[in-house]
């Protein structure tokens, strides 16, 4: 299941912020708090209540253009469509903005990420060489 994240899901979804390599942590606050998207995957398997987030997708929005931040899945999880769903659910509430763009940037190595993205619309726009510090990305991009 794909929900809005909560407040109350702020410890979760932070313990699986510690996965990846590059953290916005005050964003992600601030996201949950206002503007922005951050959806959440749930284990289905916890009895009652909504169940607890193993996987989010954290976009921040402007006018025109909205931004994937962060993407991650508990490891535990992965391979089970869930970041597939996170996105998808992402993009289907940005049509209801104004966005007309959608973008993201990935690793140039992580084929997974880049098959996942190329999937789902996103189109290579270009690299850069600095992106993540010394580290390159490819940045990608597609309409809401």
């Amino acid at each position: 299941m794909i929900r809005a994240a909560t407040p109350a899901d702020l410890p979760a979804l932070r313990a699986l912020q510690s996965l990846l390599p590059e953290t916005a942590p005050k964003l992600l606050v601030t996201a949950i708090d206002g503007p922005g998207i951050v959806s959440v995957s749930v284990d289905g398997t916890t009895v009652g209540g909504d169940g607890l987030p193993v996987g989010y997708v954290l976009v921040t929005t402007s006018p025109e253009t909205a931004h994937v931040a962060e993407i991650v899945v508990a490891s535990d999880h992965r391979r089970e469509g869930r970041a597939r769903r996170l996105l998808a659910a992402a993009l289907a509430r940005l049509r209801k903005t104004d966005a007309t763009r959608v973008e993201l940037a990935v690793e140039p190595d992580n084929d997974a990420a880049r098959r996942l993205y190329g999937s789902l619309g996103f189109e290579d726009v270009r690299r850069e060489e600095e992106y993540y510090g010394d580290e390159p990305a490819v940045l990608m991009a597609r309409p809401p």
